[in-house]
């Protein structure tokens, strides 16, 4: 019997384990491979990471201080950011889960690797724990407050009640590779190149390596292939000059959806359950960055968990405390209002996003809210559409 089961040890789960034991209470992190590395592109523009991980300072991961943006046509937006206490990072995603997941096994937190949760244990009606699949046979982990941190994909969220499946105009379909060789990038720049299809991406993870990918977004994953669009990408790029070899030995690849309509709101939590992370559409829309809103939504879970443990209330009435959380509330309206945006950007086959970086390239001020926005999920400025539709 635990106070809290969490299904997924990733950055969501991973800090929720990480609060909820520290004030002593008993956790079971149930994951089905810690040496499983999440596709994505490992990019971590916020500096506010480094609030919620302290211990990332002392870590060797690869420091940015820029970015680079391109249109379809190749306008080009570039910013260096200045005066920065601390850089923003990339990452390899294997390290980096391993290593905030033994943050939360340190803090007491216990680990169940190789574990699937497959379905959710009941009594009377009741979700009382969460059923895994191990190579030994089926595990069932008792408890008073069920997290779901286990991805878009996960088997227990839409078996909750509170969302179904994911329909795949509501996706992103991304690829996704770490390779190594030379290459004529700034190694402290963070590469994207936005098209009418959505977007691709190349990250310095070193000296010598980097993360690679393509993403489609909405209706566009019908009319496109993303694996055909990330070959694509990888000729264009060298033919470009950006990278320097004919061939790149690969460390790794994968292939990945996530959520891209932002969070569920409304559907976050019910009787003893709350969702955090993917799972809850913690994925920025416009670039896709879903860490930060993972480890955000995982430290208001545990926090939220914490209080109805001392209650001993698990009902929706005090679980939905979370959504109402002004982080998460302040999420959650970022993310509307960023899903609207990219209705916009995409018009007529990605003009707008032409328009808008040709604007950007002519004016510094226009070119630092188009980083804000893009980038670290800012609200623009009044202005700062008219301008496009006007040009």
């Amino acid at each position: 019997m635990y106070d809290v089961i969490i299904s997924g040890a990733g950055p969501a789960g991973s800090k929720c384990a990480e609060v909820v034991a520290k004030a002593g209470y008993k956790v079971a992190l149930i994951e089905k491979d810690i040496n499983y590395r999440k596709p994505c592109g490992g990019g971590l523009p916020r500096t506010s990471l480094f609030k919620y991980y302290p211990q990332l300072k002392k870590v060797d991961f690869h420091k940015i201080n820029g970015t680079a943006i391109f249109s379809e046509d190749y306008h080009k937006v570039r910013h260096v950011y200045e005066n920065l206490k601390v850089n923003p990072i990339t990452v390899d995603r294997l390290k980096f889960d391993n290593l905030i997941r033994n943050i939360a096994l340190d803090a007491g937190a216990e680990l169940f690797d190789k574990h699937t949760s497959v379905d959710f244990v009941q009594k009377e009606g009741k979700k009382i724990g969460v059923r895994t699949k191990t190579s030994e046979g089926y595990k069932d982990f008792l408890g008073k407050i069920i997290i779901v941190a286990d991805g878009m994909s996960s088997k227990l969220a839409p078996r909750s009640g509170l969302r179904g499946k994911w329909k795949i105009e509501n996706l992103g379909l991304g690829r996704a590779a770490i390779l190594e060789g030379k290459y004529s990038l700034e190694k402290n720049l963070a590469y994207f190149f936005f098209k009418k299809y959505g977007y691709s991406w190349i990250f310095p993870l070193s000296e010598t390596t980097f993360n690679i990918g393509s993403i489609t977004y909405f209706e566009n994953n019908l009319k496109y292939n993303v694996q055909s669009l990330f070959k694509r990408f990888l000729v264009d790029v060298q033919n470009r000059g950006f990278l320097t070899e004919a061939s790149y030995k690969e460390i790794w690849s994968g292939s990945f959806p996530e959520p891209a309509c932002g969070v569920l709101d409304r559907n976050l939590c019910g009787d003893n359950i709350i969702l955090i992370g993917d799972a809850g559409g913690f994925v920025a829309p416009i670039n896709g960055e879903g860490v930060h809103g993972a480890i955000v939504s995982g430290d208001i879970a545990g926090k939220t968990s914490i209080n109805a443990l001392k209650k001993e209330d698990f009902t929706y009435n005090s679980l939905k405390a979370f959504r109402k959380d002004p982080y998460i509330k302040k999420i959650i309206r970022n993310f509307k209002l960023q899903r609207g945006f990219v209705d916009f950007f995409y018009e007529n086959e990605g003009e707008n996003l032409n328009k808008l970086f040709k604007l950007a390239e002519e004016d510094e001020k226009y070119n630092l809210d188009v980083i804000n926005t893009f980038i670290l999920g800012r609200t623009p400025p009044k202005d700062f559409f008219t301008r496009v539709k006007n040009s």
